[in-house]
């Protein structure tokens, strides 16, 4: 897979690449595909969680905004796909996730598939968002660091 291009914010993207051996986000073509974002704050080293749903929720969607724009998109506005993942019953998160896509989706709304799981990868962990993004004109421009 020589020939894509992966992408990691700084600070939890760097850890995450070091410590579990991922990458936040790979650009395919004319999309951009994210691993699951958790509520984790992406500044702090080691990870650290808000106690609340409804925190780890909204931090979730801002770090699904930092790593499509750390793979060089524009965020959450190019977003078509949304999977979110969620411990024990998952119909008490679905207010929250409906506040958050009424917010961060003005103009459209993804599609979108809810899945109830035992756990997640940390037991802090009360939600996970992965996310497909739509970024034809990044894909034809490339990223600076690539005119080189």
């Amino acid at each position: 897979m020589a020939d894509l291009k992966y992408f990691n914010y700084e600070n939890y993207g760097t850890y995450a690449l070091e410590n579990f051996a991922y990458n936040q986000a790979v650009r395919v073509g004319d999309k951009i595909e994210l691993s699951g974002q958790g509520g984790w704050d992406p500044v702090a080293i080691p990870p650290t969680f808000a106690a609340d749903l409804r925190s780890q929720v909204d931090q979730a969607f801002r770090n699904i905004d930092l790593a499509l724009k750390a793979a060089g998109g524009k965020g959450l506005s190019q977003v078509y796909r949304i999977t979110s993942y969620h411990p024990k019953d998952c119909g008490n998160a679905m207010p929250t996730m409906k506040e958050n896509l009424i917010k961060w989706f003005p103009d459209h709304k993804p599609i979108w598939t809810a899945v109830g799981v035992e756990n997640l990868g940390l037991p802090e962990m009360l939600v996970e968002i992965e996310a497909v993004a739509y970024d034809p004109q990044g894909a034809a421009a490339g990223r600076p660091e690539d005119w080189l």
